[in-house]
C-alpha cells in the first residue's frame, strides 16, 4: 500500500493504522496544562475503541486532568538500527470514568499499574478524541 506523504517526506497514516499502532505499545505520553505550566507525563494505557485508556492515583499530578481538559496523547516506536519508526498523536477532551460497570469492565482488561498508588483507588480517565493523526519513515514495518 502507498501512503500520502507530508512535506517532510513523511508517510500520512490512516485513522485506523493509527489506532492498531497506539494498540500495539504499552507506554505513551500525556501533555496537559496544570499548575500554569504545561506538563508531560508516560503513561501506561489501552485502546477502548478509539478511545485511549489510562489510569492515575488519586491526588497526583495526572488526576488533575480530571473531565472536560484538553491534552494531547502521543505514543511512537523507532528502531535506532534502522532509523525507522512511527508516531501517533491523539488530541482530545479527557472524561473521568465514574460508573461502576464501566471501572469493573476497564478493570477486567488488563492494564497492570506501573506507578504506586494507582492500585488502591485507581482513576480510570478516557481521552475522546478530536483528531487523531500519524506519520512513519518511509517504508517502516508496521509493528510496536
Amino acid at each position: 500500500m502507498t501512503y500520502p506523504t507530508d512535506h517532510a517526506g513523511l508517510e500520512i497514516l490512516s485513522f485506523g493504522d493509527c489506532l492498531r499502532l497506539l494498540d500495539s505499545v504499552p507506554v505513551g505520553r500525556i501533555g496537559f496544562f496544570a499548575d500554569g505550566e504545561i506538563v508531560i507525563l508516560p503513561v501506561n494505557h489501552l485502546m477502548d475503541g478509539q478511545d485511549v485508556i489510562f489510569r492515575t492515583g488519586n491526588g497526583s499530578k495526572l488526576s488533575s486532568v480530571g473531565s472536560k481538559h484538553l491534552v494531547s496523547f502521543e505514543a511512537d516506536s523507532y528502531d535506532a538500527r534502522t532509523r525507522s519508526g512511527w508516531s501517533v498523536v491523539v488530541n482530545g477532551f479527557t472524561e473521568v470514568v465514574e460508573s461502576d460497570e464501566e471501572i469493573r469492565r476497564l478493570n477486567d482488561l488488563g492494564l497492570d499499574p506501573w506507578a504506586r498508588g494507582t492500585e488502591d483507588i485507581p482513576t480510570w480517565i478516557r481521552i475522546r478524541p478530536t483528531s487523531v493523526t500519524g506519520r512513519r519513515t518511509p517504508g517502516a514495518a508496521f509493528g510496536g
